[in-house]
């Protein structure tokens, strides 16, 4: 089978150029668990700093050795996990940029491939998705009247999350994206009241106009200097969720911008840090909620997808450099056989 591997340790972002193309052997199906047929694969930001071993302590993976990890859909094509057949589709973050995964047991989820379409399960029902229902129902508590600001708006977790705070009653969503094409999904597609592009001219002016009574949730998914900038058109009491602060990340290095304990104070701010592994127990029941808004057509999603594992890291350079428009797939092999 092919595998894609970095060719040698990286210590800055990586390009397309970074990763090589193996022939290597199909792994046994292990005891316990499941050989797996990968058919969606998951490119997702994280991926870039757990490359270079800076995202929450895990190992890079070997150069030329190990798979570029990630998460994927795929059917079961030998089992030895009690309750699963061949045949099977399921989900797991330990799946990898291959064509087959040897998946240990307890680390996939079985799915139903009629409750919604598959690869929504590489995004919108995946860890994207279950990031942005966490951060909205369970730390924010969105509820009945609330104004809620986004940022990265236009992404996986930044759509779902505005569109979730919807579903939980805000009566305003206002989000923050880069460029008129993203603004005009986050608008059009996702259903916002109004997106401001931080790439313009005076946005922060127009960013106050959005919200003329202050938010009452923000949820930062870039950095900590956009953060103050959410607190700062902020009503007080706000509730913030930090989601994606890879700025103020300690493995990182120091943050370039930090946050302002004075409009903290003076806010009266609640903020959250979201860290998504620990709503891992809750999958199942934001799946079947989440499930049932896309059948009703209540939660949209867009997709930037390529075909074939040899595409991921030219996709995966593009989400680098945030030139995505919508959650990016790599479609390795179809989902029938």
């Amino acid at each position: 089978m092919r595998q894609i591997s970095l060719k040698a340790a990286l210590d800055r972002a990586a390009c397309a150029d970074d990763f090589a193309v193996l022939e290597i052997a199909r792994p046994a199906c292990p005891d316990g668990g499941i050989l797996v047929r990968n058919v969606h694969l998951s490119l997702d930001p994280y991926i870039g700093p757990r490359l270079r071993g800076r995202h929450m302590g895990e190992a890079p993976p070997a150069p030329m050795l190990d798979p570029v990890p990630g998460a994927v859909v795929g059917q079961v094509a030998e089992s030895r996990s009690p309750g699963i057949v061949e045949g099977d589709w399921i989900h797991s973050m330990e799946g990898g940029w291959q064509e087959y995964s040897a998946i240990a047991a307890g680390a996939f989820r079985k799915l139903d491939p009629a409750a919604a379409p598959l690869a929504a399960h590489a995004g919108v029902l995946g860890m994207p998705g279950l990031t942005a229902w966490a951060g909205i129902t369970q730390l924010a508590k969105v509820t009945d009247g609330d104004t809620v600001l986004v940022d990265a708006a236009a992404g996986p977790v930044g759509g779902t999350a505005g569109q979730i705070a919807r579903l939980k009653g805000a009566a305003r969503v206002v989000g923050i994206a880069g460029g008129p094409q993203k603004c005009r999904l986050v608008c059009e597609t996702y259903g916002f009241d109004a997106c401001i592009d931080y790439r313009s001219d005076g946005w922060k002016d127009r960013l106050k106009e959005a919200l003329p009574d202050g938010a009452s949730v923000f949820f930062e998914n870039v950095s900590a200097e956009m953060a103050m900038t959410a607190l700062s058109v902020s009503r007080p009491y706000v509730r913030g969720v930090l989601c994606g602060l890879t700025g103020a990340s300690p493995s990182a290095g120091p943050a370039p911008h930090a946050l302002n304990a004075g409009l903290l104070i003076g806010k009266r701010a609640q903020l959250s840090g979201l860290v998504v592994y620990d709503f891992y127990p809750h999958w199942d029941v934001f799946a079947e909620e989440a499930s049932g808004w896309i059948r009703s057509g209540k939660l949209r999603f867009c997709e930037d997808r390529a075909a074939g594992l040899e595409s991921a890291p030219a996709l995966f350079e593009k989400l680098m450099r945030g030139e995505n428009v919508g959650k990016a797939v790599i479609t390795v092999s179809k989902e029938a056989p």
